[in-house]
């Protein structure tokens, strides 16, 4: 059981994920610091220096701080739309590196002389018939369906 645990811990997609916690965990800390710090005060001075960590609603005994539900809101907001962006400027940069890799891959094939070749394009094998439009063979003169005579047909439109 412990080799079991050990195994699990070890693969690459639980280290990474522990990674993206930790610094997911300090990111948060510097979002915060940015919104108390400097966007919540900012805020405050546009609304008449309002400090929404102070902002409370009391009903009876229990008190209800809405201020620090509109803070977290704001820090939520910063946190999805910084990770949008990051999330986005990776996304292009793989897209620009697959494109190279393809490029690179298809210059070296080039050089080996790899080149695609153009396969022929396969004669049909069915057509459609002007009068019942069922399918039937391409070398048909005459529909099956409908025994309608096609040889005539296909000469004029060609």
């Amino acid at each position: 059981m412990l080799k079991e645990f050990k195994e699990f811990a070890t693969r690459g997609n639980i280290m990474d994920l522990a990674v993206g916690v930790v610094i997911g965990g300090a990111f948060q800390a510097i979002i915060n610091s940015l919104v108390s710090d400097i966007i919540m005060p900012a805020v405050s001075i546009i609304t008449g220096k309002v400090d929404f960590s102070d902002m409370v609603f009391t009903v009876g005994e229990a008190s209800i701080k809405y201020g620090n539900f509109i803070t977290a809101i704001v820090n939520f907001l910063i946190i999805a739309f910084s990770i949008f962006l990051a999330i986005t400027y990776l996304n292009k940069l793989n897209k620009k590196m697959e494109a190279i890799n393809l490029g690179q891959i298809e210059k070296i094939n080039k050089k080996l002389g790899k080149t695609k070749k153009e396969e022929p394009v396969p004669e049909p094998t069915v057509k459609v018939c002007p009068y019942c439009f069922s399918e039937i063979s391409y070398k048909a003169t005459r529909c099956p369906h409908c025994t309608s005579e096609l040889e005539v047909i296909f000469k004029e439109k060609k």
